[in-house]
């Protein structure tokens, strides 16, 4: 283990569905429930799994397309505010953290980080979930997409979420799973941590994060060697 007191003041911002949470049944599922009420068939979710990261709005348009609706575009915007009232209702029928998330967690909260959650989810929405799978109180804050000047991949969600729980930009790391998430962390000039189970329908590592994760149990060394100036494209586990 590293000497966890490099971390002491370092801010650490967390994606959210796909990087915390296994929430892509509850996603789909939810998109599925209004498709299916409209007498259209559900999205295949083998084959959307990997498209959660772009959002439920995607993902409920896509339905549509695919479906045959004529301007699926114009027939999402109705459609979504009841998506989000039965998401909210269902969103953690079947949404766990990932293995190992929370006791990593609570060792970087012991190493006297910051943590906030940075998600293109609605705030609401995000402290919902978080609340439901009993993680909200390891954060200092939750930072979803109406709060924000501009949401991921647009730097300014990364840098005002670390501003809005008292972090330094330049002494942060962005922890994601997606390309929105690699791209806000470099955009903001700032170390990037990439999980490989989760969201990303662009192979993970041509994203190029600067460490690889394949499971939480190594989130605490992997900040750490960040923080003390690893070498990048290392993976771990």
């Amino acid at each position: 283990m590293a000497d966890l007191t490099i971390l002491d003041g370092t801010t650490i911002a967390f994606d959210l569905d796909g990087t915390l949470v296994d929430s892509a049944l509850d996603v789909i599922g939810a998109v599925n429930a209004i498709l299916i009420a409209e007498g259209l068939a559900p999205l295949d979710y083998a084959k959307y799994r990997a498209f959660v990261s772009r959002g439920a709005r995607w993902l409920l348009q896509s339905g549509l397309a695919a479906s045959g609706v004529e301007n699926p575009a114009a027939r999402t915007a109705p459609l979504f505010e009841r998506f989000s009232q039965y998401y909210e209702t269902h969103i953690a029928d079947e949404s766990l953290p990932f293995p190992g998330a929370v006791a990593a967690l609570k060792e970087l909260t012991a190493a006297d980080t910051k943590l906030v959650v940075c998600t293109n989810k609605p705030t609401h929405l995000a402290r919902r979930l978080l609340a439901e799978v009993e993680m909200i109180a390891l954060f200092y804050g939750v930072v979803g997409v109406d709060a924000v000047s501009a949401s991921k991949p647009d730097a300014a969600h990364l840098i005002e979420a670390v501003a809005a729980v008292g972090g330094d930009i330049r002494r942060s790391i962005m922890i994601g799973d997606a390309e929105p998430d690699a791209r806000s962390a470099r955009s903001a000039g700032i170390p990037l941590i990439l999980v490989s189970f989760g969201y990303s329908e662009t192979p993970i590592s041509a994203l190029a994060p600067d460490i690889l994760l394949h499971q939480f149990g190594d989130l605490t060394d992997a900040c750490c060697e960040l923080v003390g100036g690893r070498r990048p494209c290392e993976a771990f586990g």
